[in-house]
Protein backbone atom coordinates (compact mmCIF):
# COMPACT_ATOMS: atom_id res chain seq x y z
CA UNK A 1 0.00 0.00 0.00
CA UNK A 2 1.31 3.46 -0.90
CA UNK A 3 2.34 5.67 2.00
CA UNK A 4 1.99 8.88 0.00
CA UNK A 5 -0.49 11.42 1.36
CA UNK A 6 -3.77 11.08 -0.61
CA UNK A 7 -4.41 13.69 -3.30
CA UNK A 8 -8.07 14.09 -2.34
CA UNK A 9 -7.13 14.72 1.31
CA UNK A 10 -5.12 17.87 0.52
CA UNK A 11 -6.97 20.82 2.05
CA UNK A 12 -7.64 23.79 -0.23
CA UNK A 13 -5.12 24.73 -2.97
CA UNK A 14 -7.80 24.03 -5.59
CA UNK A 15 -6.05 25.87 -8.43
CA UNK A 16 -2.82 23.94 -7.90
CA UNK A 17 -4.65 20.61 -7.78
CA UNK A 18 -6.64 21.45 -10.91
CA UNK A 19 -3.49 22.46 -12.81
CA UNK A 20 -1.85 19.14 -11.93
CA UNK A 21 -4.96 17.21 -12.95
CA UNK A 22 -5.06 18.99 -16.32
CA UNK A 23 -1.44 18.02 -17.05
CA UNK A 24 -2.29 14.42 -16.15
CA UNK A 25 -5.12 14.54 -18.70
CA UNK A 26 -3.04 16.28 -21.39
CA UNK A 27 0.73 16.13 -20.75
CA UNK A 28 1.34 18.29 -23.84
CA UNK A 29 0.22 21.34 -21.84
CA UNK A 30 3.85 21.93 -20.92
CA UNK A 31 4.06 21.48 -17.18
CA UNK A 32 3.13 23.55 -14.16
CA UNK A 33 4.93 26.33 -12.30
CA UNK A 34 3.84 26.71 -8.66
CA UNK A 35 4.97 29.80 -6.79
CA UNK A 36 4.23 30.31 -3.12
CA UNK A 37 5.20 30.01 0.51
CA UNK A 38 7.11 27.08 1.89
CA UNK A 39 5.02 24.35 3.48
CA UNK A 40 1.94 24.87 1.29
CA UNK A 41 1.80 21.31 -0.05
CA UNK A 42 3.52 21.78 -3.41
CA UNK A 43 5.69 18.67 -3.38
CA UNK A 44 3.01 16.72 -1.50
CA UNK A 45 0.50 17.42 -4.29
CA UNK A 46 2.89 16.29 -7.06
CA UNK A 47 3.69 13.01 -5.34
CA UNK A 48 0.05 12.47 -4.39
CA UNK A 49 -1.12 12.87 -7.99
CA UNK A 50 1.54 10.50 -9.32
CA UNK A 51 0.60 7.91 -6.68
CA UNK A 52 -3.08 8.34 -7.57
CA UNK A 53 -2.49 7.55 -11.26
CA UNK A 54 -2.49 3.90 -12.36
CA UNK A 55 0.95 2.25 -12.61
CA UNK A 56 2.72 2.21 -15.95
CA UNK A 57 3.62 -0.99 -17.78
CA UNK A 58 7.30 -1.00 -18.68
CA UNK A 59 10.10 -3.34 -19.78
CA UNK A 60 11.63 -4.60 -16.53
CA UNK A 61 15.26 -3.57 -17.09
CA UNK A 62 14.72 -0.58 -19.39
CA UNK A 63 16.35 2.59 -17.99
CA UNK A 64 13.81 4.83 -19.76
CA UNK A 65 10.66 2.93 -18.69
CA UNK A 66 9.79 1.96 -22.27
CA UNK A 67 6.41 0.31 -22.72
CA UNK A 68 7.70 -2.12 -25.35
CA UNK A 69 11.04 -3.77 -26.09
CA UNK A 70 11.05 -2.06 -29.51
CA UNK A 71 11.08 1.32 -27.76
CA UNK A 72 14.09 0.53 -25.57
CA UNK A 73 17.21 2.38 -26.76
CA UNK A 74 19.96 0.30 -28.38
CA UNK A 75 22.59 1.44 -25.89
CA UNK A 76 20.57 -0.11 -23.03
CA UNK A 77 21.29 -3.62 -24.42
CA UNK A 78 18.09 -5.10 -22.97
CA UNK A 79 18.06 -8.91 -23.03
CA UNK A 80 14.61 -9.67 -21.60
CA UNK A 81 11.21 -8.58 -22.88
CA UNK A 82 9.60 -9.09 -19.47
CA UNK A 83 7.00 -6.41 -18.65
CA UNK A 84 6.36 -5.20 -15.12
CA UNK A 85 4.09 -2.67 -13.43
CA UNK A 86 5.86 0.41 -12.07
CA UNK A 87 4.52 3.42 -10.16
CA UNK A 88 4.33 6.59 -12.23
CA UNK A 89 7.88 7.99 -11.88
CA UNK A 90 8.47 11.16 -9.84
CA UNK A 91 12.08 12.31 -10.09
CA UNK A 92 13.47 15.14 -7.96
CA UNK A 93 16.02 17.44 -9.56
CA UNK A 94 18.24 18.95 -6.85
CA UNK A 95 19.78 22.40 -6.87
CA UNK A 96 23.39 22.42 -8.00
CA UNK A 97 22.85 19.41 -10.26
CA UNK A 98 25.32 19.08 -13.13
CA UNK A 99 24.37 18.77 -16.78
CA UNK A 100 25.91 15.28 -16.89
CA UNK A 101 23.67 14.17 -14.02
CA UNK A 102 20.61 15.52 -15.82
CA UNK A 103 21.22 14.25 -19.36
CA UNK A 104 23.53 11.31 -18.69
CA UNK A 105 27.19 10.87 -19.64
CA UNK A 106 30.00 8.43 -20.27
CA UNK A 107 30.11 5.62 -17.68
CA UNK A 108 33.58 6.31 -16.28
CA UNK A 109 33.73 3.12 -14.21
CA UNK A 110 33.11 0.85 -17.20
CA UNK A 111 35.50 2.88 -19.31
CA UNK A 112 38.31 2.46 -16.76
CA UNK A 113 37.68 -1.13 -15.65
CA UNK A 114 36.57 -2.72 -18.93
CA UNK A 115 37.75 -0.28 -21.56
CA UNK A 116 34.17 0.01 -22.84
CA UNK A 117 32.50 3.19 -24.00
CA UNK A 118 29.05 3.02 -22.39
CA UNK A 119 26.32 5.52 -21.58
CA UNK A 120 25.21 6.11 -18.00
CA UNK A 121 21.63 7.47 -18.13
CA UNK A 122 20.68 10.53 -16.11
CA UNK A 123 17.61 11.93 -14.41
CA UNK A 124 15.82 12.56 -17.71
CA UNK A 125 15.83 8.84 -18.48
CA UNK A 126 14.35 7.99 -15.09
CA UNK A 127 11.64 10.64 -15.49
CA UNK A 128 10.39 9.35 -18.84
CA UNK A 129 6.60 8.72 -18.73
CA UNK A 130 6.37 10.46 -15.36
CA UNK A 131 7.07 13.73 -13.57
CA UNK A 132 10.26 15.74 -13.12
CA UNK A 133 9.95 17.92 -10.03
CA UNK A 134 12.20 20.94 -9.41
CA UNK A 135 11.88 22.65 -6.07
CA UNK A 136 13.17 26.24 -6.02
CA UNK A 137 13.30 26.27 -9.82
CA UNK A 138 13.97 30.02 -9.68
CA UNK A 139 17.37 29.26 -8.09
CA UNK A 140 18.39 26.68 -10.69
CA UNK A 141 21.11 27.69 -13.16
CA UNK A 142 19.63 29.17 -16.32
CA UNK A 143 21.37 26.77 -18.73
CA UNK A 144 19.94 23.77 -16.86
CA UNK A 145 16.42 25.26 -16.98
CA UNK A 146 16.84 25.96 -20.71
CA UNK A 147 17.93 22.37 -21.25
CA UNK A 148 14.99 20.95 -19.29
CA UNK A 149 12.43 23.06 -21.11
CA UNK A 150 13.84 22.12 -24.52
CA UNK A 151 13.75 18.41 -23.71
CA UNK A 152 10.29 18.67 -22.14
CA UNK A 153 9.00 20.26 -25.35
CA UNK A 154 10.69 17.86 -27.79
CA UNK A 155 10.29 14.67 -25.74
CA UNK A 156 13.82 13.58 -26.72
CA UNK A 157 17.12 13.80 -24.83
CA UNK A 158 20.14 14.04 -27.14
CA UNK A 159 23.70 13.73 -25.79
CA UNK A 160 26.56 14.58 -28.16
CA UNK A 161 29.86 14.66 -26.28
CA UNK A 162 32.79 12.55 -25.04
CA UNK A 163 32.54 10.49 -28.21
CA UNK A 164 28.92 9.59 -27.44
CA UNK A 165 25.95 10.15 -29.73
CA UNK A 166 22.90 9.15 -27.70
CA UNK A 167 19.19 9.79 -28.09
CA UNK A 168 16.37 8.49 -25.94
CA UNK A 169 12.74 9.27 -25.14
CA UNK A 170 12.26 11.80 -22.34
CA UNK A 171 8.56 12.56 -22.13
CA UNK A 172 7.65 13.91 -18.74
CA UNK A 173 5.55 16.58 -17.07
CA UNK A 174 7.81 19.30 -15.72
CA UNK A 175 6.74 20.70 -12.36
CA UNK A 176 8.62 23.67 -10.96
CA UNK A 177 8.04 25.32 -7.60
CA UNK A 178 9.62 28.16 -5.71
CA UNK A 179 9.26 31.18 -3.48
CA UNK A 180 9.18 34.44 -5.51
CA UNK A 181 10.83 36.29 -2.64
CA UNK A 182 13.99 34.26 -3.29
CA UNK A 183 14.29 35.24 -6.94
CA UNK A 184 12.25 35.40 -10.14
CA UNK A 185 12.39 33.36 -13.32
CA UNK A 186 13.32 35.09 -16.56
CA UNK A 187 10.20 36.07 -18.56
CA UNK A 188 11.16 33.87 -21.52
CA UNK A 189 11.34 30.87 -19.19
CA UNK A 190 8.07 31.74 -17.50
CA UNK A 191 6.39 31.68 -20.90
CA UNK A 192 7.66 28.16 -21.61
CA UNK A 193 5.75 26.62 -18.69
CA UNK A 194 2.23 25.71 -19.72
CA UNK A 195 0.37 26.60 -16.53
CA UNK A 196 1.25 28.69 -13.51
CA UNK A 197 -0.45 29.01 -10.12
CA UNK A 198 0.24 30.88 -6.93
CA UNK A 199 -0.35 29.23 -3.57
CA UNK A 200 -0.39 30.73 -0.11
CA UNK A 201 -0.72 29.54 3.45
CA UNK A 202 -4.41 29.46 4.44
CA UNK A 203 -5.61 32.42 6.49
CA UNK A 204 -8.82 30.77 7.68
CA UNK A 205 -8.44 29.26 11.17
CA UNK A 206 -10.75 26.32 10.47
CA UNK A 207 -8.86 25.46 7.30
CA UNK A 208 -5.51 25.54 9.09
CA UNK A 209 -6.90 23.32 11.85
CA UNK A 210 -8.14 20.84 9.24
CA UNK A 211 -4.68 20.71 7.64
CA UNK A 212 -3.13 19.87 11.01
CA UNK A 213 -5.84 17.33 11.83
CA UNK A 214 -5.45 15.42 8.55
CA UNK A 215 -1.67 15.42 8.64
CA UNK A 216 -1.65 14.15 12.21
CA UNK A 217 -4.17 11.44 11.35
CA UNK A 218 -2.04 10.36 8.38
CA UNK A 219 1.12 10.09 10.46
CA UNK A 220 -0.62 8.44 13.45
CA UNK A 221 -2.40 5.66 11.54
CA UNK A 222 -1.36 5.75 7.90
CA UNK A 223 -3.23 2.61 6.86
CA UNK A 224 -6.56 3.78 8.28
CA UNK A 225 -6.14 7.24 6.76
CA UNK A 226 -5.38 5.85 3.29
CA UNK A 227 -8.38 3.52 3.54
CA UNK A 228 -10.60 6.47 4.45
CA UNK A 229 -9.59 8.48 1.36
CA UNK A 230 -9.17 5.63 -1.11
CA UNK A 231 -12.64 6.01 -2.63
CA UNK A 232 -12.26 9.76 -3.29
CA UNK A 233 -8.83 9.23 -4.84
CA UNK A 234 -10.35 6.46 -6.95
CA UNK A 235 -13.05 8.84 -8.19
CA UNK A 236 -10.43 11.40 -9.28
CA UNK A 237 -8.40 8.66 -10.99
CA UNK A 238 -11.47 7.45 -12.87
CA UNK A 239 -12.36 10.99 -13.97
CA UNK A 240 -8.79 11.59 -15.22
CA UNK A 241 -8.73 8.36 -17.22
CA UNK A 242 -12.19 9.06 -18.66
CA UNK A 243 -11.08 12.58 -19.64
CA UNK A 244 -7.96 11.20 -21.33
CA UNK A 245 -10.10 8.88 -23.41
CA UNK A 246 -12.56 11.66 -24.32
CA UNK A 247 -9.99 14.39 -24.98
CA UNK A 248 -9.69 13.83 -28.72
CA UNK A 249 -13.47 13.83 -29.07
CA UNK A 250 -13.96 17.10 -27.17
CA UNK A 251 -14.77 19.71 -29.78
CA UNK A 252 -13.36 23.24 -29.88
CA UNK A 253 -15.45 25.64 -31.96
CA UNK A 254 -14.20 28.59 -33.98
CA UNK A 255 -15.96 30.86 -31.49
CA UNK A 256 -13.83 29.42 -28.69
CA UNK A 257 -10.65 29.90 -30.72
CA UNK A 258 -11.68 33.50 -31.35
CA UNK A 259 -12.25 33.98 -27.61
CA UNK A 260 -8.74 32.64 -26.92
CA UNK A 261 -7.16 35.01 -29.44
CA UNK A 262 -9.20 37.98 -28.20
CA UNK A 263 -8.19 37.34 -24.57
CA UNK A 264 -4.50 37.10 -25.43
CA UNK A 265 -4.59 40.25 -27.55
CA UNK A 266 -6.38 42.15 -24.80
CA UNK A 267 -3.77 40.99 -22.26
CA UNK A 268 -0.84 41.74 -24.55
CA UNK A 269 0.75 38.28 -24.40
CA UNK A 270 3.64 37.64 -26.80
CA UNK A 271 3.49 35.00 -29.52
CA UNK A 272 0.83 32.31 -29.88
CA UNK A 273 1.86 29.99 -27.04
CA UNK A 274 -0.72 31.62 -24.78
CA UNK A 275 -3.61 30.91 -27.15
CA UNK A 276 -2.54 27.31 -27.68
CA UNK A 277 -2.14 26.61 -23.97
CA UNK A 278 -5.42 28.31 -23.13
CA UNK A 279 -7.24 26.28 -25.77
CA UNK A 280 -5.67 22.96 -24.71
CA UNK A 281 -6.17 23.50 -20.99
CA UNK A 282 -9.81 24.54 -21.53
CA UNK A 283 -10.35 21.43 -23.64
CA UNK A 284 -8.77 19.23 -20.95
CA UNK A 285 -10.98 20.85 -18.31
CA UNK A 286 -14.07 20.35 -20.49
CA UNK A 287 -13.19 16.65 -20.89
CA UNK A 288 -12.64 16.38 -17.12
CA UNK A 289 -16.11 17.81 -16.54
CA UNK A 290 -17.68 15.47 -19.08
CA UNK A 291 -18.55 18.19 -21.60
CA UNK A 292 -18.56 17.34 -25.31
CA UNK A 293 -17.45 20.85 -26.33
CA UNK A 294 -15.22 23.55 -24.88
CA UNK A 295 -17.12 26.66 -23.82
CA UNK A 296 -16.66 30.00 -22.14
CA UNK A 297 -17.14 28.57 -18.65
CA UNK A 298 -14.10 26.36 -19.23
CA UNK A 299 -12.06 29.29 -20.53
CA UNK A 300 -12.95 31.39 -17.49
CA UNK A 301 -11.76 28.65 -15.16
CA UNK A 302 -8.36 28.02 -16.72
CA UNK A 303 -7.47 31.49 -18.08
CA UNK A 304 -5.67 32.69 -14.90
CA UNK A 305 -3.38 29.65 -14.79
CA UNK A 306 -2.76 29.59 -18.56
CA UNK A 307 -2.14 33.33 -19.02
CA UNK A 308 -1.23 34.86 -15.65
CA UNK A 309 2.52 34.28 -16.05
CA UNK A 310 2.61 35.55 -19.64
CA UNK A 311 1.69 39.16 -18.92
CA UNK A 312 4.06 42.01 -19.56
CA UNK A 313 4.89 44.11 -16.55
CA UNK A 314 2.75 47.23 -16.26
CA UNK A 315 4.30 49.79 -13.86
CA UNK A 316 1.01 51.71 -13.82
CA UNK A 317 -1.00 48.66 -12.72
CA UNK A 318 -0.17 47.34 -9.27
CA UNK A 319 -2.80 44.58 -9.40
CA UNK A 320 -1.53 41.01 -9.40
CA UNK A 321 -1.49 39.00 -12.61
CA UNK A 322 -4.50 36.92 -11.55
CA UNK A 323 -6.52 40.07 -10.92
CA UNK A 324 -5.55 41.51 -14.30
CA UNK A 325 -6.49 38.29 -16.11
CA UNK A 326 -9.80 38.11 -14.23
CA UNK A 327 -10.62 41.71 -15.18
CA UNK A 328 -9.93 41.15 -18.89
CA UNK A 329 -11.78 37.80 -18.89
CA UNK A 330 -14.82 39.58 -17.47
CA UNK A 331 -14.57 42.32 -20.12
CA UNK A 332 -14.13 39.90 -23.03
CA UNK A 333 -16.28 36.94 -22.01
CA UNK A 334 -18.81 38.69 -19.82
Amino acid sequence: MSSVFPFSAIVGQEQMKLALILTAIDPSLGGVLVFGDRGTGKSTAVRALAALLPPITAVADCPVNAADIADCPDWADIKSEKLVKKPTPVVDLPLGVTEDRVTGALDIERALTRGEKAFQPGLLARANRGYLYIDEVNLLEDHIVDLLLDVAQSGVNAVEREGLSIRHAARFVLIGSGNPEEGELRPQLLDRFGLSVEVASPTDIDERVEVIRRRDAFETDTKAFLTRWRRKDGKIRKDILTARAQLQNTATSDDTLRDCATLCLALGTDGLRGELTLMRSARAFAAYKGASQTGRDHLRKVAPMALGHRLRRDPLDEAGSGTRVGRVVKEVLG
